[in-house]
């Protein structure tokens, strides 16, 4: 018998990045516009609200779609997991778009369950091994970068011009923390730190 609901999940990993095109892949599988569940969230766990929301709509009448492996995470033992709750646990049937060979609807036998399950396991090895890869050549790159010399982050502003004045002021305690920095333009925090950088260049 033919499962009747039709659900979709979609993840993007930031607010900036866009996630029409899993979305309209989604529609285009016949999943209704207000079944599809949206992440913008890192896929290295399942803590994500539209995911447990969507999690808790699936039954052994859903059929759960979503574009590639990876969408739905990142994390290989957790996948796994994920997957043997909705297909084991729910009942429901999962259909990998991009990935044909990953949709529980068909070869309902033990050999077919083996397949799917083998073919996940690597997908989702490839897909956290891929992630690791990634981050460690950004890591390496960095501190590759940093040995260089490379500046990270915003560059530091110039001191004012009446800082030295303001500073002996202050050193002298003729004026407050809070007064000098406000002369100075700058935040109480950023006027300590400058005023401590100060201290160690003139000692």
């Amino acid at each position: 018998m033919e499962k009747s609901k039709r659900i979709g999940y979609a993840r993007v990993s930031s607010l900036t990045q866009n996630e029409d095109r899993q979305v309209l892949s989604l529609l285009e599988a016949g999943v209704p516009r207000e079944n599809i569940f949206v992440d913008k969230f890192s896929g290295k766990n399942f803590e994500r609200p539209q995911y447990r929301k969507m999690l808790r709509k699936v039954d052994e009448n859903t059929v759960l779609y979503i574009k590639s492996i990876d969408r739905l995470g990142r994390n290989y033992m957790e996948l796994s997991n994920q997957w043997r709750i909705i297909t084991k646990e729910k009942g429901a049937d999962v259909v990998v778009i991009d990935m044909p060979i990953l949709d529980t609807r068909k070869e309902k036998n033990l050999l077919g369950t083996f397949i799917s399950d083998l073919v996940l396991s690597l997908l989702s090895y490839v897909a956290e091994t891929e992630f690791q890869t990634i981050h460690q050549r950004q890591a390496e790159g960095i501190a590759a970068a940093k040995a260089r010399g490379v500046k990270f982050g915003r560059p530091s502003q110039p001191l004012p011009d009446n800082f030295w004045d303001i500073y002996r002021q202050w050193k002298d305690k003729n004026i407050s923390t809070a007064h000098a920095a406000e002369v100075c333009g700058m935040p109480v925090s950023t006027f300590r730190y400058k005023a401590n950088g100060f201290e160690q260049l003139s000692g």
